[in-house]
């Protein structure tokens, strides 16, 4: 059953406009009424020239569109984003083309569309389905990957933010003096390297115009679009600017919009408890399990755990160089703490963590160090090298406080609550908290979509980043959702879940839903279990 909520037309604008979507397998032949939802933008840039697309990779093609950096000046600067292609392989019974966003924020959407054959069953990853009835576009949004990527640090100072060998047991694993000189040196190098105005404009309400710019120079009507973590609030910003050009939309592992435009600190908060739960789903199915299946801590996991890490810190493991492997170097309690927080995220990974935690307390972190090498630094999950975009964009749109005791007193709640992830969200917003180029007119308003056709909201149950509440905190708020949940651990469900792709394919293509509030089973976690990926 679809949830088709009334709003007060004061707050939340015009009602649902159920009439003029036809939900079908196709691209409608219904004329589309122009678009007045530009919210805060006041004037128009002129209508992009179509789009010269090159060969650049297999059924790959790429091109660049320039859009402005500021729609109220649509005559002034203007940003050239870039943009992949790969065409429907069933062209004809061809669809149209499906934007995605693969999140972060800080991801580019063109690398990830470029791995795609190299990344089955990991989330987001398209059905051969939809591959054949969809052009899928990728767009790098302004400032991120091909689109200007922001840059703030230099080498030396991103691997300084990349070393996490620190005491993890202090609030953001270091002493909040260092902490303050960090976020200066940061946000002095954003100005550096980008002016002020390109960085205020990396607001998601800025992503969604620019979507609409593509739209546009693609000669499409309306776009279908796929969503996935980050993804989720663009997606809903564009619903709610430029409704009746979605023909449908999946949201896969939601953010709660409501919560990424107000006060940064709760969101953190929120994260630090999801990333925790799921550290404990891991000790309690390994105490579960029992020492036959789980040797691990000898039936006590927790404690076992944090004696190796308490041992790591005081006394780290050397590691050797590997060859096409690692340089080497030394594993402490908080590379562990890192590295395990990050496995502890997917129950696809566990058995690489129980392993790599049965190496290091026999004294070999090889395993774990490596681990820790590739997994991430940010409060969400993006990699060491996007942390800059990641933190510009979320500084665009979010609402942080400026003075230093709101950030004291979320540090003490942290740790308090979430004892052993909770010291890598403590104080993590404080480049945002003096960010040298405030976006005044950013949209934040509820993002409800009115007048767009339903959305599919997909959950998982134990999402280390995004908790199951904001799914259905977001299906609340938009006018129109389903809630489809996935039980297990894990951020993204649409490529990993048999359940959960077939119910996405049938959104996508043929704009039918399954029953608001259907759950999808998944295996049961195991720590020792190999991986095993579904067949598409």
């Amino acid at each position: 059953m679809i949830r088709s909520r009334p709003r007060p037309a004061a707050r939340y604008g015009a009602a649902f406009a159920a009439a003029v979507m036809v939900l079908t397998g196709c691209s409608s032949g219904v004329p589309v009424p122009r678009d007045t939802s530009a919210v805060g933008a006041s004037g128009s840039a002129p209508s992009p020239d179509p789009l010269t697309w090159s060969a650049c990779g297999k059924n790959l093609e790429c091109a660049t569109i320039k859009v402005p950096q500021e729609y109220t000046e649509p005559d002034g600067a203007q940003i050239p984003l870039a943009l992949m292609r790969h065409r429907a392989t069933d062209a004809g019974n061809r669809i149209g083309s499906l934007v995605f966003n693969p999140g972060g924020p800080g991801v580019p959407a063109t690398e990830a569309l470029r791995n795609l054959p190299k990344t089955a069953g990991t989330p987001g990853t398209f059905s051969p389905a939809v591959l054949a009835r969809f052009d899928i576009i990728a767009m790098d949004p302004r400032g991120v990957g091909g689109s200007q990527a922001v840059r703030c640090l230099t080498d030396e100072q991103r691997a300084d933010a990349a070393e996490t060998a620190f005491d993890p047991a202090v609030p953001g694993g270091k002493p909040l003096p260092r902490l303050l000189t960090d976020a200066a040196a940061f946000t002095d190098g954003c100005v550096e390297h980008q002016s002020k105005g390109f960085l205020a404009s990396l607001s998601t309400d800025n992503v969604a115009r620019d979507i609409d710019r593509v739209r546009a120079a693609l000669g499409e009507d309306r776009i279908t679009y796929y969503g996935l973590s980050y993804g989720t609030v663009v997606g809903p910003m564009y619903a709610t600017l430029f409704p009746h050009r979605v023909r449908q939309m999946v949201l896969d592992a939601p953010v709660d919009t409501n919560q990424w435009f107000g006060d940064s600190l709760p969101l953190q908060h929120d994260v630090a408890l999801a990333s925790e739960r799921t550290l404990n789903a891991w000790f309690e199915t390994c105490r579960t399990e029992g020492t036959a299946v789980c040797p691990f801590g000898a039936g006590d996991p927790q404690a076992a755990f944090d004696a190796l890490i308490d041992r790591l810190e005081a006394k780290p493991l050397r590691i050797a160089p590997v060859k096409g492997v690692t340089p080497g170097g030394r594993l402490d309690g908080a590379m562990a703490l890192e590295a395990t927080r990050a496995l502890a995220g997917d129950q696809n990974t566990w058995p690489l963590l129980t392993s790599a935690l049965l190496a290091a307390q026999d004294g070999n972190g090889a395993p774990l160090y490596t681990l820790w090498s590739s997994v991430t630094v940010s409060p969400f999950p993006v990699p060491t090298a996007m942390f800059e975009t990641h933190t510009a964009v979320r500084c665009a749109d979010w609402r942080t406080p400026t003075g230093i005791a709101a950030h004291k007193a979320a540090a003490r709640k942290a740790v308090t609550e979430a004892r052993r992830v909770g010291t890598r969200a403590a104080y993590s917003t404080l480049n945002c908290a003096r960010w040298p180029a405030p976006n005044k007119d950013r949209v934040t308003k509820p993002l409800t979509g009115a007048g767009a056709p339903p959305a599919l909201v997909v959950a998982g149950r134990l999402d280390p980043v995004t908790p199951h509440h904001w799914a259905e905190t977001m299906t609340r708020t938009l006018d129109s959702a389903v809630l489809l949940t996935r039980e297990g651990v894990g951020h993204g469900s649409y490529g990993t879940n048999r359940c959960v792709d077939s119910a996405v394919d049938a959104a996508l293509i043929h704009g039918t839903h399954p029953a608001d509030g259907t759950v999808c089973k998944t295996d049961k976690p195991a720590t020792t279990r190999p991986l095993v990926f579904p067949d598409r």
